[in-house]
């Protein structure tokens, strides 16, 4: 996985608005919590949230036990700023996913859309799903999104993995019982066109 300093670089020298990641709504990742049944008292991370607007809706709909996990301070600090007074509902973990101090079983939820991606090192990518396995409770529900077959191969430039939703599901294996998958077709700020694939699958081993 890059650098700390690489995403502080970053959110140094773009506005939120800019970076090609940016949605004013996180549709997607809202209609999967609707649909999924999420009780607002749910326990629900947002692994790679920097500066998403994901936190905005969610505190907004009421849910109550939000966490934002991201590498960069930067993008951690926009999103305070953005959400003003509302920030304080907000649990706030500037961290790298893969050696953060995670509580056990502590999510219902866990949201990732557009980390896993850049994980090319299967060695990393292996410590994120158990990262996954030790946070997620029992019967958990699990978001990740990640560029599809036909995405961008590079990222902030980075080099990024691509997966249809049957090789993202076997990333992380029979733990997770694969629920569905949806496409995203994203624009980014400057009017290109990036490809997602979203899988939620349920955690099923303690």
């Amino acid at each position: 996985m890059e650098s700390k300093e690489h995403w502080e670089k970053v959110y140094a020298t773009k506005a939120t608005t800019q970076v090609s990641w940016f949605q004013e709504h996180a549709e997607v990742s809202l209609k999967l919590i609707r649909d999924a049944g999420i009780s607002c008292q749910a326990s629900i991370i947002d692994v790679g949230g920097g500066a998403s607007t994901l936190v905005d809706d969610l505190v907004d709909r009421g849910y109550e036990d939000v966490t934002v996990l991201d590498l960069s301070g930067a993008a951690l600090a926009a999103a305070k700023a953005r959400l003003g007074p509302r920030a304080a509902r907000v649990q706030w973990s500037e961290a790298n996913v893969l050696d953060a101090a995670l509580a056990r079983h502590r999510y219902d939820v866990w949201h990732d859309r557009a980390v896993f991606h850049f994980l090319t090192d299967a060695h990393d990518r292996g410590a994120y799903v158990r990262a996954v396995l030790h946070a997620v409770k029992p019967g958990g529900l699990v978001i990740v999104a990640t560029f599809a077959p036909d995405g961008p191969t590079h990222c902030s430039g980075l080099p990024v993995m691509r997966y249809g939703a049957r090789e993202l599901h076997a990333e992380f294996g029979e733990p997770f019982v694969l629920l569905g998958h949806e496409h995203e077709s994203h624009q980014t700020p400057a009017g290109s066109e990036q490809r997602f694939v979203y899988c939620f699958c349920r955690k099923m081993v303690s």
